[in-house]
Formats: C-alpha cells, structure tokens, sequence
C-alpha cells in the first residue's frame, strides 16, 4: 500500500481520474491500475527469482523511461483538453447571432442583454462544455473539436473493456518500472522461490488496494467541487502540468544523468 503512494503512481492517476465524476468508477480505476502494475511485477519478478534472469542497465532504463514517457503523453492530453474545452470568442459570437438575427427580423431590438454562458455536459466520459444562450433565439451547440481522450472515446467505446483498459496498460507499464527492485528486495531476505513468489503477490494486493484508496480520495475531492466547472477544469490542467512536468524530469535523470544512450548507462533498480 506504501508503494501505490509513490509520486508518479499517484499522477498517473490522477490524470484519468480528473476526468472521472464518480467515486465508484474512480475505485475501479485504481483496481483495474493495481492489478496491470501486479501483472508486470509478478511475471517480471517471477523470471528473476525463478529463472534467475538478468536485467541489464540498458534494459532497466528502457523501462523506467517508458514511465517518464507515458507521464508526459498523459499530461499533454489534459492540457490539451484543458485549453479545448474554454469556449473561444468565435463560439460565443454564434451562440449570442440567432437571437440578434431573431429580434432584427421582427423589426426591433431586444429589451433585455444577452445573456451567454457555458454548460458542461459529457461524451462517454469526456467532460466538455458548450456556449448557451438564455436570449430570444435558439441555443447553438458548437463542438470545435474534441481531444485525443474524446477522440478515441468515440471510437472505442462500443467495446465494453475498453474503459478498463486504459488503466490496465498504465499500470502495466509502472509495474515495469518497478519489477526489477522489488524481485531483488525479495531475493535479499526469502530464500525460497516458492514464498518469494507469494511475497510478490501479496505485493500485488496491498498496491491494488492502496491505489483504489488513493483513487477513490482523489474522485471525493472533484465530488465536493460538484458545480464548479472552472475549478474542476484548472485542477484537472493542474494534474496535466504536474504529471507533464514531472515525466520530463523522469526522462531527464534516465537519458542524461543515468546514461541510457551512452557507452555504459548507470543503473540502481529502485
């Protein structure tokens, strides 16, 4: 449970679940990341206490920097979404024109101002807002473009795994990161393949429920902020910054300082 709690496990959730409105589906998120992060642990784990596999620096630094690479594609799509999602001047323009065209056409001028603001409503679960006028004429809907999420929301949706998916494959790729660390840490104090092995499934477990906690702790924190679309917005480009930022600095200390293009990279399982 300890380790689910390590910073780029809990912004790499934090980016999926900024998009997540419920407390339960929010818990599943953290299931469906611990058991992919369990999977790599115990095969990866399993291959090197049973079959004394070797892991070579190289090798180990590939893995770590598909965590760094994978913070950063997270954190772009949540900017990205962040700045799609603010209504641009163009759409509130066509949201306020059928009510100007409505009252020039009935040869007078509006008594009252128009008045536009925004909705949020979803696409799966895509949260976007829309311009909406509350004037004499029809409402718009303008959708000026949807994000990578929304994009492959409307696209795979249909299937009913794929929601699950995505943080099975996020976990997976941390369990990566982690797997050479913690067969080593197991190997140092079990002796005996067969309850080492046990050891990292019980692992498993505690990192499954550890990350369902934080998951579901992060989805009561939007739930309180119910209502505030711009608050929830900025928290949810704040996890997109920091998750960016934080992938950067990952892939920085493994390309730069650890040596993964050089002659003789330098690696501590971790």
């Amino acid at each position: 449970m300890r380790h689910a709690t390590d910073p780029d496990h809990v912004i790499a959730v934090s980016t999926i679940v900024s998009r997540e409105r419920e407390i339960g589906k929010s818990a599943w998120i953290g299931v469906f990341w611990g058991i992919g992060h369990t999977l790599t642990i115990f095969v990866v784990g399993a291959a090197i206490i049973l079959f004394d596999v070797a892991i070579s620096p190289r090798i180990g630094l590939s893995m770590e920097l598909a965590v760094g690479l994978m913070l950063i594609l997270l954190g772009i799509i949540n900017v990205v979404s962040f700045f799609r999602d603010i209504p641009s001047a163009r759409e509130r323009a066509g949201a306020a024109a059928p009510a100007r065209q409505s009252a020039t056409h009935a040869g007078s001028t509006p008594t009252e101002p128009e008045i536009v603001h925004s909705h949020a409503h979803s696409h799966g679960d895509f949260i976007h807002t829309h311009p909406h006028s509350h004037g004499h004429g029809p409402d718009t809907h303008v959708h000026a473009g949807q994000n990578p999420v929304a994009w492959l929301d409307r696209m795979f949706l249909r299937f009913k795994l794929y929601r699950p998916m995505r943080p099975l494959m996020i976990g997976l790729v941390h369990g990566m990161a982690g797997s050479a660390a913690v067969a080593l840490l197991v190997l140092a104090t079990i002796r005996d393949p067969r309850w080492a092995v046990a050891y990292l499934l019980v692992f498993g477990v505690g990192t499954i429920a550890g990350m369902m906690v934080i998951t579901m702790s992060i989805a009561s924190t939007f739930k309180l902020a119910h209502g505030k679309q711009v608050f929830l917005r900025r928290l949810a480009m704040a996890s997109g910054v920091l998750s960016l930022a934080f992938g950067v600095f990952v892939a920085y200390q493994i390309i730069v300082v650890n040596g993964l293009l050089s002659t003789h990279p330098h690696w501590v399982p971790q």
